[in-house]
C-alpha cells in the first residue's frame, strides 16, 4: 500500500461541519470522520440520496456523532461491562490515524486504519475501509495476550430512508428476537420487520441472524442490501417518537433513519484466543426499487 496523499481522490474535507476525509472514486464518493474511525457519507454514483444518515444536529466532538456507522468496539451496548462505561465502547470516541491507502486496479479507494490512546484494552483494532460500487468495512481485532478475552462489537449503520414507518428488512422473518423495549424478552419475528404499529419504534437483536439483509425503501425506491461474515447479530433499532423526544441530536427526526446493525451481541460473544484475531466484514450494496 501506498501512504495516504499519494494516489489521488482522497482529501482533507468537512461533511455537515465535521472535518472528514473526502473519498472520491469513479463509482462513489464517502466521507470519513477520523473521529472514531466513522463513516459519514456514502453516495453511489448517480444517486440522488445518501446511503447514511447523519443527524442534521449532531454535536461536536468530543461527542459521539449521531448517525454514519459508529464503530461499537470493544463491546456493545454496556455488556458484561460496569455501569461507569462509555456506552458502545472506546473505539468510537478514540482518533484515529490513516495506516496506509491504495488505488485499487478497478479504481476503488481502500483505506487502513487504527485508533490512537487505547493501550490500556486487553485487544488492539484496526479497520479497513473500501469504496466503490459497494461500501466494505472490515473491523479486525487482534488479541496480543496470553490468555482469551471475550467481546462483543458492531457496525452501527445508520441508513437513510423516506419514512421508517413505510420501510421493511427482509432476511429476519422466523427469526427469534430479544426486544430492549420489553425487557429482553425472546419473540418471534414474523415475516419481514416492519416498525410496529402500536409502538412505533424498535430495539430488538437477533440472535444467530443468517448475514444477509435487504432494506427496501419505496420512498427513495431503493434496496440497501447488507451482507456479513464474522457477525453472528442482527441489530433493529429505531427509538421511535416518545424517546427521540428526549435525544437533542435526533428528537424531530426520528422518521429519517433506520439502524440495521452488523454485530456480535447479546449471547453471540465472541471469544478470542491469545494471539488470535477476529474480524467482523459488512458489505453494503445499493439497488434501484422496481
Amino acid at each position: 500500500m501506498t501512504a495516504a496523499g499519494d494516489f489521488d481522490g482522497v482529501r482533507q474535507g468537512s461533511f455537515q461541519g465535521l472535518d472528514a476525509l473526502i473519498i472520491e472514486t469513479p463509482r462513489a464518493t464517502a466521507a470519513l470522520s477520523m473521529f472514531g474511525g466513522q463513516l459519514l457519507s456514502f453516495i453511489p454514483a448517480g444517486s440522488a440520496h445518501d446511503v447514511l444518515w447523519v443527524s442534521p444536529a449532531a454535536a461536536p466532538p468530543p461527542t459521539p456523532i449521531r448517525g454514519g456507522v459508529p464503530l461499537c468496539w470493544p463491546y456493545f451496548a454496556r455488556e458484561g461491562q460496569p455501569a461507569g462505561v462509555p456506552s458502545h465502547g472506546y473505539a468510537r470516541t478514540a482518533r484515529w490515524r490513516l495506516v496506509a491507502g491504495r488505488s485499487t486496479e478497478s479504481g476503488d479507494t481502500e483505506l487502513e486504519l487504527a485508533p490512537e490512546g487505547l493501550e490500556h484494552l486487553p485487544l488492539t483494532a484496526g479497520m479497513t475501509v473500501r469504496v466503490g460500487n459497494t461500501l466494505e468495512l472490515g473491523l479486525r481485532t487482534h488479541n496480543p495476550g496470553g490468555a482469551t478475552v471475550t467481546m462483543t462489537e458492531a457496525f452501527h449503520n445508520y441508513f437513510r430512508v423516506a419514512d421508517v414507518g413505510a420501510v421493511r428488512v427482509e432476511g429476519l422473518g422466523g427469526l427469534s428476537y430479544l426486544d430492549k423495549f420489553d425487557d429482553l424478552r425472546s419473540h418471534e419475528q414474523q415475516g419481514d420487520w416492519t416498525l410496529p404499529k402500536d409502538t412505533a419504534r424498535s430495539d430488538r437483536v437477533y440472535p444467530g441472524a443468517g448475514g444477509r439483509y435487504r432494506l427496501v425503501d419505496p420512498g427513495l425506491r431503493r434496496t440497501i442490501e447488507v451482507s456479513v461474515r464474522g457477525g453472528h447479530s442482527a441489530v433493529v433499532w429505531n427509538p421511535g417518537a416518545d424517546v427521540a423526544s428526549g435525544m437533542p441530536d435526533i428528537g424531530a427526526h426520528w422518521r429519517e433513519f433506520l439502524c440495521v446493525e452488523a454485530a456480535n451481541a447479546g449471547p453471540d460473544i465472541v471469544e478470542i484466543p491469545a494471539g488470535a484475531d477476529h474480524t467482523l466484514w459488512q458489505t453494503i450494496s445499493v439497488s434501484t426499487l422496481a
